[in-house]
């Protein structure tokens, strides 16, 4: 009780003045302000949103118009590049020529060997060893997952991580916007047209790898994209504040990224040193530099372990005018993207649920099927189960210090309770917590019922394991199991599951950020944040409400006897 007062007490000055703000200066919310607590950024067009959506096509190497680089070398004009390339290696090798050292870098990052150990936790992480709750796990599925591996050939546990020709320069690099990674190939583009998906009728052009060759410079938003945006099996599916609108936002989308304006690439955040990119979703930078615990943001031109991919290292930790000191006073406690990014999935709709209990459907002549929901997404298909698709989705809100700790193939769990596939750890009373917005994707997916863990299904390609081959599941979890090396009890079932992924991308122009009544009003945006007293909230605490109002009137009523004190001392004299 005691420490709640203090909390109460210290809260009390902004209360009194964020009440007399709220009842004296700003306009109560109307119903339907309250119920979607943000105004929706300006709509796409049914035929925008399919035309974003579906994947990009292989453009015309001859219509391709070069743009000016401030770039010293044009690498059109290199011998070593001029040549009739027959493979992605053939390429790298011509690459490392001259970039003898790119090879070695790119080994030592997590994009090539897809762990990371967690220097906190300890939990040895990366696509090889975590579950998820969206297409589960890559092991045993590399010859499809592996389409978006940065380089050539990892099918199996035979692949040599050392030979530096498997690195693929050029999905990073090369600027023609033809050049595709076909999921199948083990990373390979198409050598030779192809259709794909099978049986769709869709032609996947072949590269002209010389022309993408000698296309390369720095990296640009569709570089990056052409992995992050089709993350989780389509475009925009996984994080929710990044899919392929990305590659050419409007304003109200990405202030950042606007081509009209400030037109960020990742790197411009996202920083490289000796190809590693800082800013993981496995370690993030939460809170700010004013905590001894975090990681500082960067100051451009110093060398240090700062983190450049934080809003502070480039608007500090004070980033208001003085006339707004007191949004200042929240960016200790508050993350610049709870108000800044009012809603995610702005420029398409983001899956939110994915339930593959019920997957393996079949029509009366036993084949697999999709259907389509009113927008046109998949709802349901035989090879993955139901789906849940929305747009312009407000985000929740936890408390956040940066510690994940994620569920793991040999952690135990309760299937009786919804297993969390990572934990965002943080309080209002650690000193490193901040309230940060998250998208919390919810599924079903198989567990094993005697050993309590998770299990990862062979899901890809036309072996009689394979589960969109035969929708079998008993040899789907066998297979998949057996691939990661892994105990499996040969009995399975179905558990509910969470994952979360922050929400730190597609900021809004400041017109659209979050006003003060959004959060500081019965049913706003922070309702369900624990641990502090919030004015405006409705938090209960009558007496220290009625403090607050009466020291908010007695100051109104102390500034209009100051000014009418003022008005009489100047007529009378």
């Amino acid at each position: 009780m005691l420490s709640k007062l203090k909390i109460a007490l210290s809260t009390l000055v902004a209360g009194a003045t964020v009440a007399a703000l709220t009842a004296f200066a700003t306009p109560a919310p109307t119903p339907a302000q309250t119920a979607a607590n943000a105004a929706p950024a300006a709509p796409m067009s049914a035929a925008a949103h399919a035309a974003m959506s579906a994947p990009a096509a292989a453009a015309d190497p001859a219509a391709i118009v070069k743009k000016e680089s401030s770039s010293t070398a044009d690498h059109s004009k290199f011998k070593e590049l001029q040549k009739d390339f027959k493979s992605g290696p053939e390429i790298t090798k011509a690459c490392l020529t001259c970039h003898t050292e790119a090879a070695k870098q790119i080994q030592k990052t997590k994009h090539w060997t897809f762990e990371f150990i967690n220097p906190e936790t300890k939990q040895k992480l990366g696509k090889r060893n975590v579950i998820n709750n969206f297409c589960t796990a890559v092991e045993s599925n590399q010859k499809f997952c592996n389409a978006c591996h940065v380089g050539y050939g990892w099918e199996d546990d035979k692949f040599d991580f050392t030979a530096e020709e498997n690195v693929d320069c050029v999905v990073c690099h090369e600027s023609t916007g033809t050049y595709r990674k076909v999921p199948g190939l083990t990373g390979h583009p198409a050598y030779k047209d192809m259709e794909f998906p099978p049986h769709s009728g869709k032609i996947v052009k072949a590269p002209d790898l010389a022309k993408v060759a000698q296309s390369v410079g720095k990296t640009s938003r569709a570089n990056c994209g052409a992995c992050h945006f089709y993350g989780g099996g389509g475009d925009a599916v996984k994080h929710g504040d990044i899919d392929s609108t990305l590659k050419d936002p409007p304003k109200y989308l990405d202030i950042h990224m606007e081509k009209k304006g400030l037109n960020f690439s990742c790197g411009t955040c996202h920083m490289t040193s000796a190809h590693q990119v800082p800013g993981s979703r496995y370690a993030p930078t939460v809170a700010g530099a004013n905590s001894k615990d975090a990681i500082p943001p960067h100051m451009r031109g110093k060398v240090d372990n700062s983190n450049p991919a934080s809003c502070q290292s480039c608007h500090g930790n004070k980033p208001h005018p003085a006339k707004m000191t007191k949004l200042n006073e929240h960016t200790d406690k508050i993350a610049c993207q709870t108000c800044h990014i009012p809603e995610y999935a702005r420029g398409q709709a983001t899956k939110m649920s994915w339930d593959w209990s019920t997957a393996g459907k079949l029509t009366p002549e036993g084949k697999p099927f999709t259907i389509k929901d009113s927008a046109g997404h998949s709802a349901y298909d035989s090879k993955k189960g139901n789906f849940v698709w929305e747009s312009h989705v407000i985000p929740e809100y936890i408390w956040f210090n940066g510690k994940v700790n994620y569920t793991l193939s040999d952690t135990k769990l309760d299937p009786t309770h919804v297993v969390k596939i990572n934990s965002f750890e943080g309080s209002p009373t650690d000193g490193k917590s901040m309230i940060w917005p998250v998208k919390v994707f919810r599924g079903q997916q198989p567990f094993d019922t005697v050993n309590k863990t998770l299990v990862a299904p062979h899901t890809f390609g036309n072996d009689d394991t394979s589960y969109w081959s035969n929708f079998d599941w008993d040899k789907s979890l066998t297979a998949g199991m057996k691939a990661t090396n892994k105990p499996y009890s040969g009995k399975y079932g179905f558990v509910k599951t969470e994952m979360s992924w922050p929400i730190t991308h597609m900021v809004a122009p400041k017109a659209d950020a979050l006003t003060c009544a959004q959060c500081h009003s019965k049913g706003g945006r922070l309702q369900n944040v624990k641990g502090i007293y919030m004015p405006g909230r409705g938090d209960n605490n009558h007496l220290l409400d009625m403090a607050g109002w009466a020291l908010a009137l007695l100051t109104l009523i102390g500034v209009l006897i100051h000014g009418a004190g003022r008005i009489y001392a100047h007529r009378k004299g």
